[in-house]
């Protein structure tokens, strides 16, 4: 009897020390730290110490923020046009949050490996950026990530040369200087068929329409080409020959992106302008050019096993303040309407025009599968014009053999 009152107090100790244990375990999961790893992928320059580290400055940011969380951060180098591949291919194995340019939304999504943002998440993401930006991460009605900056070229040009009216004007800048373009690029020459109404997938979302550059319209701008290739003022831009160009003073205008702007800026110094694309004369009439666009945005695996902490990292990376530093840093041209009103950034000449491009004078870049088939026809034409295959005896056909062969999977 003594042995079982004895066995009996021992285990109520044992009970009531259980029960305290459970009760101080749950205090600490409530108002501890949760462990948490989170790998992050992004280019290498956003990681490298000579451009500032902006990847692991804004997670550290992030860590001391989230004082609820003890972050493991694992870094893996990849940029925003390849990290979708990986992604896609092996989710389970790749990044928590990664950096991703928009044409590869479908890549991801197909795979059922990005992760859709809702609720106070998109909200957020809405209040800070323009629609125009936010329709270009969503898909069917989805929003996939949070934007970071656009993704669109426009035109660099001398000052000394060129008027801020003589821009608006492509015929103009050709009569008072040379203007080098990527002619046999098939991500630029397209700005000259859709400034004649030309389309591809209707509003660039169906695919069943397919490319619409053979009729009538896209035939007037080959015979336009084929003109415009033969002006001595006019250069074809490849293989950096315009940058080079610009350099030794046989070139004026250019067009590109912000990733040029440090070279042009050093070859120009005050002398540089940007500005949004200009207009050119179509029997008669001026017609826009338009360039692609599209963005860059940050995104979330759909497999990633620390999905609050993983999103919260999203959107940190996306704000305000971590576009602001990518900028100060690495000069990425920040999307974040907050920043409209900064001062240091809105008098960017690259930023008025980066943005001013992308609201005006722009297309947004389909990221229908198909249109995969669209950039060799296009970079042909703009060969065979620019050897001379291409006449304005032969222009009708040659339009109509690029739209087929756009709209042509090279099957069949």
């Amino acid at each position: 009897m003594r042995y079982r009152k004895q066995l009996a107090a021992a285990l109520l100790v044992l009970l009531i020390l259980s029960c305290l244990s459970a009760c101080g375990n749950s205090g600490n999961a409530q108002g501890g730290e949760e462990k948490v790893r989170l790998m992050v992928w992004s280019p290498s320059e956003d990681q490298s110490v000579d451009s500032g580290a902006w990847l692991r400055l804004c997670c550290d940011r992030f860590a001391a923020q989230h004082p609820e969380w003890d972050i493991t951060f694992v870094y893996g180098i990849a940029d925003e046009a390849t990290a979708a591949d990986s992604i896609a291919q092996d989710p389970e194995a790749s990044a928590d949050v990664f950096l991703y340019a928009n044409d590869n939304i479908t890549t991801m999504t197909d795979a059922q490996a990005l992760a859709k943002f809702g609720g106070k998440y998109e909200a957020a993401i809405r209040a800070g950026a323009s629609e125009a930006i936010i329709n270009s991460i969503t898909l069917d009605g989805h929003l996939y990530g949070v934007p970071f900056t656009t993704n669109t070229w426009f035109m660099y040009y001398d000052k000394s040369v060129f008027s801020e009216e003589d821009i608006t004007s492509l015929e103009v800048m050709l009569s008072k200087g040379v203007v080098s373009f990527p002619f046999t690029n098939s991500w630029y020459l397209p700005a000259f068929y859709f400034g004649n109404g030309c389309t591809l997938f209707g509003d660039g979302t169906q695919e069943e329409l397919g490319a619409d550059f053979g009729g009538e319209n896209a035939v007037a701008v080959t015979n336009y080409l084929v003109d415009l290739i033969k002006n001595p003022n006019f250069v074809v831009d490849a293989d950096g020959s315009g940058m080079a160009g610009l350099r030794d003073g046989s070139i004026n205008a250019l067009f590109s992106g912000s990733w040029d702007y440090g070279s042009v800026k050093e070859i120009l110094g005050d002398n540089m302008g940007a500005a949004a694309l200009p207009v050119y004369q179509l029997d008669g009439e001026g017609r826009q050019l338009y360039s692609y666009s599209g963005s860059k945005a940050v995104g979330v695996n759909a497999y990633s096993e620390y999905m609050v902490p993983a999103v919260e990292l999203a959107i940190f990376l996306g704000s305000a303040e971590a576009q602001k530093l990518h900028y100060e840093l690495r000069s990425v041209i920040p999307c974040s309407t907050d920043l409209q009103s900064d001062p240091a950034i809105s008098a960017d000449p690259v930023f008025l025009a980066q943005n001013d491009t992308f609201d005006r004078t722009s297309k947004l870049q389909p990221f229908v599968s198909a249109m995969g088939n669209c950039w060799t026809p296009v970079e042909n034409m703009g060969k065979s014009i620019r050897n001379g295959t291409v006449t304005h005896e032969n222009a009708a056909q040659q339009t109509r053999d690029m739209n087929d062969a756009m709209n042509s999977n090279g099957i069949g």
